[in-house]
């Protein structure tokens, strides 16, 4: 069997690869089929150069934008789009659901082709290098070989570190937007409770609950934990206070009586059950918590010494998951292995959330960014130009 199958369906495109289980993961194991499901925006060019690779943060999927005016709106609507800071004019615009996702790519949900149900917790631990190898073949099929930026935020921020040392010569720019080198103790705390609020849910089932009621319980709750990370306390005061939704006195005879934040949260997990998968929680937290650029080369020096792309890193003042701290080392980190840097902190009342919603506070810097790309990458060819007009090609 050949190794790419490629299918369009409508705005969605999906790739499947490795059929024959060729397909090698981080922990040695080799697995297959893998479908990869991802949307693209703008036009790709002659050259095949202008293709912006953006990866989704944890529950976030490959709908990054609209289509057009009918379509329902993406993750990053108001980044994404024409004359925007991604501009569909100039760029191909690339973004996949993630492998071990539960939007149109394998993952936990998916159909086992030995056991024709759905793989639940015999679905392999994944790493960012899995998530980031499988994406590579999206390029490898579409014969790209170079472009000029992988981008991404929270989760996406792994993604782009582990393609900068991955595939050190495959892009000009990284943007990283408030991703740290490793996750901190707290972080992988928060993961490992928020995993055990959706195993302990009765409806889990050791991960096999397809078909039969789902451990709803479970993954709302852990999205409430989590969205709690998101914001800060001075935004949440702000919004929702102690301001209640019911009577004060139906508070001294019921546990249904909320305030206003309880109900957002309540809101916001409920919502989240509606489409996206338990498993696919778990196993992209245990992802995360996994990622350390030290596991496969021993030392930071030794990792980030592959980086040459021009490296942009975006911390947010007020970020709760990811604070200030960590991103300020990442950043004195990078720099001291020689990367190529610019840093760039946003003074925000958001918290992690900033960069999914402040468009306007990111326009500057991203869009400089990536306008010096532009220039670096015309003056080099220019040169080339020249070298080659004057007969000084070695």
């Amino acid at each position: 069997m050949s190794e790419f199958a490629y299918k369009k369906d409508g705005t969605k495109e999906y790739l499947t690869f490795s059929q024959n289980q060729s397909f090698l993961l981080e922990s040695g194991k080799t697995f297959g089929p893998i479908t990869i499901c991802f949307e693209t925006y703008g036009q790709l060019n002659a050259d095949r150069n202008n293709c912006i690779l953006i990866t989704h943060a944890l529950t976030g999927d490959s709908h990054v934008a609209s289509h057009d005016e009918l379509d329902v709106p993406g993750w990053w609507e108001d980044f994404v789009g024409p004359s925007k800071i991604f501009d569909t004019k100039k760029y191909f615009i690339v973004c996949s659901n993630i492998l071990g996702g539960c939007c149109g790519s394998t993952g936990p949900s998916s159909i086992n082709p030995e056991t024709n149900k759905p793989y639940g917790i015999n679905f392999p631990i994944i790493t960012v290098k899995d998530i980031v190898n499988a994406q590579r073949k999206i390029f490898d099929y579409f014969n790209i070989d170079h472009i000029p930026a992988v981008v991404g935020g929270s989760m996406g921020g792994l993604q782009s570190l582990q393609w900068s040392v991955s595939y050190p010569n495959f892009m000009d720019g990284i943007i990283n937007l408030a991703a740290p080198l490793n996750l901190s103790t707290e972080a992988v705390g928060i993961n490992h409770i928020m995993r055990k609020s959706i195993m302990w849910d009765p409806n889990w089932n050791n991960g096999d609950y397809y078909g039969l009621d789902l451990p709803a319980n479970g993954l709302s709750v852990a999205r409430m934990i989590a969205m709690l990370t998101y914001q800060t306390r001075d935004l949440m005061n702000k919004k929702f206070g102690r301001r209640t939704k019911s009577n004060i006195g139906d508070f001294f005879s019921s546990f249904d009586a909320e305030f206003e934040i309880d109900s957002y949260l309540s809101y916001q997990g409920e919502k989240l059950v509606q489409r996206f998968d338990a498993n696919s929680y778990l196993y992209f937290t245990r992802a995360m918590d996994l990622f350390d650029l030290r596991n496969e080369y021993g030392s930071y020096m030794k990792a980030l010494s592959r980086i040459h792309a021009k490296f942009l890193l975006v911390a947010i003042s007020s970020d709760t998951l990811f604070n200030i701290s960590e991103l300020r080392k990442a950043r004195d980190i990078l720099k001291l292995n020689g990367v190529n840097l610019e840093y760039v902190e946003i003074q925000s009342d958001y918290g992690h959330d900033s960069f999914l919603v402040e468009v306007d506070k990111y326009t500057n810097c991203i869009s400089n960014f990536l306008s010096e790309l532009n220039y670096a990458i015309n003056r080099e060819k220019s040169s080339e130009e020249f070298e080659y007009s004057t007969g000084n090609v070695q």
